[in-house]
């Protein structure tokens, strides 16, 4: 009964451009992220987009944290509406992490499993900057939210790969000669793995969504 009167009422849709912008800064770490591991252009540039963009999203995290508490009625679950920008954030905020790892350690250039592990990261954020619009009438768009969910577990799970592959690949190089450059490359894909884990996170929310309206 109370599902049906809130129906009726008059909807918060502000929520949903607060995601877009909010999915919009983090497609935009992520393409610098890619940049700064496959040396493409200025090292700092990338370093500085990432940090202003990371403090961007903060901003729309917190407003969508105003509007949860301000709004009457909102387009699902405040606790939904909690989880989902809060997972978005976590992910940016972990690409802020690993940009403050880079500069602590002066890394200049990063290994190919690094680089390819960029890619990913861009992958899992434009995956998430299309579902995000799609909520807006999620159950018209229900079939392609779960088919962006499982491409994002797929990405996770090369990430994972990755991540293993490249630790196997430092100690190789490092492990015995140079014990410090496996300490510092471990660090830097323990962090790009972690990354991708965020984006799974978010994926996770909105499965976690669908389920509830749907």
């Amino acid at each position: 009964m109370l599902g049906w009167f809130r129906k009726l009422l008059p909807r918060e849709d502000k929520f949903f451009d607060l995601f877009d912008a909010h999915s919009r800064t983090v497609a935009g770490a992520a393409d610098a992220l890619r940049a700064l591991l496959a040396g493409e252009g200025d090292h700092d540039a990338h370093c500085n987009r990432i940090i202003a963009l990371e403090d961007e999203a903060d901003g729309i995290t917190r407003e969508v944290m105003l509007a949860v508490r301000r709004s009457f009625i909102t387009p699902f679950d405040r606790g939904d509406i909690k989880d989902l920008i809060q997972s978005m954030d976590d992910a940016i905020d972990m690409m802020h992490k690993t940009v403050k790892t880079i500069r602590l350690f002066e890394q200049k250039s990063f290994d190919p499993g690094m680089q390819e592990m960029g890619v990913l990261v861009v992958e899992a954020a434009r995956l998430i900057a299309e579902a995000i619009p799609l909520l807006d009438r999620i159950g018209t768009n229900a079939a392609r939210l779960s088919a962006i969910a499982e491409e994002i577990t797929r990405v996770e799970g090369r990430s994972d790969e990755l991540h293993e592959e490249g630790l196997k690949d430092l100690f190789r190089h490092h492990g015995t000669s140079n014990p410090m450059a496996y300490i510092i490359g471990s660090e830097i894909y323990g962090e790009l793995e972690k990354v991708v884990d965020r984006f799974e996170d978010v994926a996770n929310e909105i499965s976690g969504i669908l389920i509830e309206n749907v």
